[in-house]
């Protein structure tokens, strides 16, 4: 496996065990501090890894007793000098406590990743959901081409 896809499969793995825990620092630590973020929900972007990390906060506090799994489909990335940029299909689905589904929605990912010290950190994130071109809604439930 290339290192590039065992990296960004790597990262990926993390991402989805911080927010099934939520754990805001684990979320946190796969962030660069100058993280620059275009976010689905709530603001145009994020910026700074604190910013970020608040935000973690209050999504994960939101969820009380709720969980989320992340589920990853499509995972594809390539290395470009000190860089790895990598694209996902993500769908999160809030569970409760007794594991019945409560809702689900996917959206599309993209990440750059940098090599900050000894490990690769993400530096840009990108999340996005197509729009109904009639209704100018967002698209929320995955349809594979």
């Amino acid at each position: 496996m290339p290192v590039e896809t065992e990296r960004f499969a790597i990262q990926l793995a993390a991402y989805k065990a911080a927010v099934y825990a939520k754990d805001v620092d684990a979320f946190a630590a796969l962030y660069a501090d100058d993280v620059l973020i275009f976010d689905m929900w709530g603001a145009w972007s994020v910026r700074g890894l604190n910013a970020w990390r608040d935000s973690a906060r209050g999504w994960f506090d939101s969820l009380g007793e709720e969980r989320v799994v992340v589920d990853i489909l499509q995972a594809q990335s390539t290395r470009a000098g000190t860089l790895i940029v990598g694209h996902a299909v993500l769908t999160f689905t809030a569970t409760a406590a007794d594991g019945q589904i409560l809702r689900s929605q996917s959206n599309r990912l993209t990440m750059a990743l940098k090599r900050v010290e000894d490990t690769w950190k993400i530096i840009h994130e990108h999340t996005s959901a197509p729009l109904d071109f009639r209704t100018q809604q967002a698209m929320l439930k995955y349809q594979p081409e």
